[in-house]
């Protein structure tokens, strides 16, 4: 029991037992993602990288991708550096840093799919082929999807995806999308306490 409590994950979250992110991340929760994404920066942010990168090829944006993933293998790494160094980045790594846990990652994209700012290192650079950004951005500024659930062995917790399209303050246009993941196993304990 002592072992179970150290690393934060209580008998009951055992791995065979999944909890329903649709049903933690309420509402709610949804509204408090929102109000700290609408912080000027994020459109900003996303808006100076439509006007750099709105114009791709699919080979372009293939080739940035492929870069990214060599990067993180590679001792020197431009594409890496700028992004994680871009004031987007460092605004949610300091909302990640602010939540205790509750956010292992977060990462926001343009209307390509590419990151434009990340809390952590990603495994890719594009998110355009993914669920997580073709179940929000092309459904409109009001798109959620929350994705299944998943076990972290290393960490021994359950996290889930809510994912969001991300609208433009001026005209309610959709220019990109977020990616929120969440410590389902802390959300639960929250809830338990009623924070």
């Amino acid at each position: 029991m002592v072992a179970l409590i150290v690393c934060g994950a209580p008998p009951a979250l055992a791995e065979g037992t999944p909890p329903d992110p649709r049903a933690l991340i309420t509402p709610e929760i949804v509204s408090q993602v929102r109000g700290w994404l609408s912080n000027p920066i994020v459109p900003l942010s996303i808006k100076a990288q439509n006007a750099a990168r709105g114009n791709l090829t699919q080979a372009e944006i293939d080739a940035l991708d492929t870069q990214w993933r060599t990067e993180r293998e590679a001792d020197d790494k431009p594409l890496i550096s700028a992004t994680l160094s871009a004031p987007l980045s460092i605004y949610l790594l300091r909302v990640q840093a602010h939540a205790l846990g509750l956010y292992p990652e977060i990462f926001v994209m343009d209307a390509n799919g590419l990151n434009v700012g990340q809390s952590a290192i990603t495994g890719d650079y594009w998110q355009g082929d993914e669920a997580k950004f073709q179940k929000t951005f092309p459904n409109g500024p009001d798109a959620v999807f929350i994705d299944d659930p998943e076990w972290e062995d290393e960490r021994g917790i359950w996290r889930a995806q809510l994912n969001l399209s991300l609208p433009d303050p001026d005209t309610g246009r959709t220019i990109g999308a977020a990616t929120v993941e969440f410590n389902l196993t802390e959300l639960m304990r929250r809830a338990s306490f009623g924070s």
